[in-house]
């Protein structure tokens, strides 16, 4: 009876070694082994992630990515998601990591870890050129119309910054917030300021005008699983890496600081 509570002992040890082994491998190894980054992304996102006139999917965030595969030595895929489907596509583990022009915001970070910014960015108030709206004062009058995306940091720091506003929150990208302005949907628009100059290309020149004073600056960053700390590590030294020796540098000032990737894509 003792030797069979030994052997059950030892086997529950080993039992537990192997779990703790199993356990112990983490996002990087799969990924490895699996030969392939899966990359959550939005579908429309300029400049950050979009389909060029080409039908070729690009944009700051996916370079960034794809340079990422380079240096992992695997190739990347990218799985496409309106702006609300993100989050839950990387919870359920449909992606390895989430690759978009997001804010860590604090209510977010209880769902998902932020890796450490690599960029900042601002949230601006769009209107149509002709509009009465000339200040950020001027939108906080009651009854005006705000358009919003689903489920973005835009979408509550206008409920804060705009009390009085009607808000009209849209699924899916920031071009859909562009179209409800032109089409008189909204009397506003407010997104990410980099997100609208590069979204506003998809339109006629001069379809929107953007207001002068930023409503708020905001942190960008990608995510993973908080169960993916070896993931979030690597990604944390990849962007400290690309910013000394200037390829990170060199993707905002194409991408974000400047108009030329309009005429390439």
């Amino acid at each position: 009876m003792k030797r069979r509570s030994t052997v059950r002992l030892l086997l529950a040890v080993v039992l537990g070694m192997a779990l703790a082994s199993s356990a112990y491998a983490g996002t990087l190894e799969d990924i490895a082994q699996r030969g392939e980054l899966i990359i959550a992304c939005q579908t429309q996102g300029q400049p950050f992630s979009f389909m060029d006139k080409n039908g070729n999917r690009t944009g700051s965030s996916i370079e960034l990515c794809r340079l990422m595969g380079e240096e992992m030595g695997v190739k990347v895929t990218f799985v496409n998601y309106d702006w609300d489907g993100l989050i839950p596509a990387l919870l359920s583990k449909k992606a390895d990591l989430l690759a978009a022009d997001m804010t860590p915001t604090l209510k977010r970070a209880m769902k998902v870890a932020f890796t450490t910014p690599y960029m900042y960015t601002g949230t601006v108030v769009f209107t149509k050129p002709g509009s009465p709206f000339k200040t950020i004062e001027d939108c906080r009058k009651p009854g005006v119309n705000v358009a919003v995306l689903l489920g973005s940091a835009q979408e509550t720091e206008a409920k804060k910054a705009l009390p009085n506003a009607n808000l009209k929150a849209y699924k899916g990208g920031g071009p859909l917030l562009i179209d409800a302005v032109i089409k008189g949907h909204a009397d506003i628009g407010i997104n990410d300021a980099s997100a609208v100059k590069g979204q506003s290309a998809s339109f006629p020149p001069g379809s929107i005008r953007i207001l002068p004073d930023q409503l708020s600056k905001s942190p960008l960053a990608f995510a993973v699983r908080y169960e993916s700390q070896d993931l979030l590590e690597w990604v944390n030294l990849f962007f400290l890496t690309i910013s000394l020796d200037g390829r990170l540098a060199k993707n905002i000032e194409y991408w974000v600081d400047s108009e030329d990737w309009k005429k390439d894509h």
